[in-house]
């Protein structure tokens, strides 16, 4: 019999984001408290640029876009929030979106995998990505529940379940 596998892979979903985004930016321009103050929301190639005349306030606007982002289901852990800076006259919050898993990381997985899974299950690197094989369909679910309960830096989810 051959062997099961899935992927572990870490995504965000272009037109999700990109919807979370929309959505944030009209609030933020309806909001009465954004009124006169300079806040936007907006797509600067692959980053998110937040901007607001006051490190506070953008903070708020920070907290609006992020509360979209859980809206639409995409975890706060694939996003790479920077710090507030200013520029000119106006602070500024750059976010970006981690798609892949680091190699880092692919290895504190791999690690895991090899320590807590069951004996059965083996797990090899592919780029940003991880290939888990095993005879048994029921030790990759299991896998798969170990995973999903550890608190990893990065959003995982399962593919190509085979």
């Amino acid at each position: 019999m051959a062997d099961s596998t899935f992927d572990i892979v870490s995504k965000v979903d272009k037109m999700e984001a990109d919807n979370a985004v929309n959505q944030a930016r009209k609030e933020v321009e309806q909001r009465y408290d954004f009124k006169n103050v300079g806040a936007s929301v907006e797509w600067s190639g692959e980053k998110v640029l937040l901007k607001a005349q006051t490190e506070e306030r953008v903070k708020a606007v920070l907290e609006v876009v992020e509360s979209k982002f859980i809206k639409r289901g995409i975890t706060l852990r694939s996003l790479d929030e920077g710090e507030p800076y200013a520029s000119g006259k106006e602070f500024r919050i750059e976010i970006g979106l981690k798609n892949g898993i680091d190699s880092e990381n692919a290895k504190k997985i791999s690690k895991i995998i090899r320590d807590e899974a069951p004996k059965s299950v083996k797990s090899q690197i592919q780029g940003d990505e991880l290939r888990v094989s095993s005879k048994s369909r029921d030790d990759l679910q299991a896998t798969m529940a170990l995973l999903k309960g550890k608190d990893l830096d990065v959003a995982l989810q399962f593919t190509n379940f085979r």
